[in-house]
């Protein structure tokens, strides 16, 4: 899919994202996990609950990152329904 180069580069860019300057690794990992359900990449929200139970992050606060996913994946629906229902 992507060249050698490419792939290289990717790589030291992801790699570049685990060693924050202002963002703690329980933060980053939150962030993470946030993102991986927001999109719904099941490998990434794997891999970020790998780093979230590491982390410390705890049921309550993954329970509430989760509804917060919910929460704006909702409203983004509910204002792409209105926009369509405006064009109707």
């Amino acid at each position: 899919m992507l060249t050698d180069r490419q792939q290289e580069l990717y790589k030291a860019f992801s790699e570049s994202t685990h060693h924050n300057e202002y963002i703690d690794a329980k933060t980053a990992a939150i962030v993470g996990l946030s993102v991986a359900l927001a999109i719904n990449c099941s490998a990434c929200a794997d891999h970020y609950l790998q780093l979230a139970k590491k982390e410390n992050v705890s049921k309550e606060e993954f329970a509430e990152i989760t509804a917060k996913v919910m929460a704006v994946s909702a409203g983004q629906k509910r204002v792409q329904a209105q926009r369509a229902l405006d064009k109707y």
